[in-house]
């Protein structure tokens, strides 16, 4: 039997049962939450680094935003809250539609 050991999304264990499998999982406490999630999150990332078309790499930026939305809730925020942060992050800081490159500054 397969050992995954990581977090999956909620109706993971549903379609695992669907296909006849035996599976066993558990709670993780609010401690392992976040750490499992801030794994998740580089998990996720690492495949979004890898795609080589705009598919996979939408597919894949769909699995960060979850990961952000998950991240924002257990911080007792919302997606919503992160996203008027960022937008004043970018009024007084910018984006990165420049696509602006420092190589280095004069001290």
């Amino acid at each position: 039997m397969p050992k995954y050991n990581k977090l999956v999304r909620d109706v993971i264990p549903q379609i695992i049962t669907n296909t006849g499998k035996e599976f066993s999982s558990r709670i993780l406490t609010d401690e392992e939450y976040i750490l499992e999630l801030k794994k998740k999150s580089f998990e996720e990332l690492q495949e979004y680094v890898e795609t080589t078309n705009k598919e996979d790499a939408i597919e894949e930026l769909a699995d960060l935003l979850e990961i952000i939305h998950a991240l924002a809730e257990y911080h007792g925020s919302s997606i919503e809250e992160v996203e008027l942060v960022r937008q004043k992050k970018a009024e007084k800081r910018g984006g990165f539609k420049e696509k602006i490159f420092l190589i280095e500054v004069e001290d």
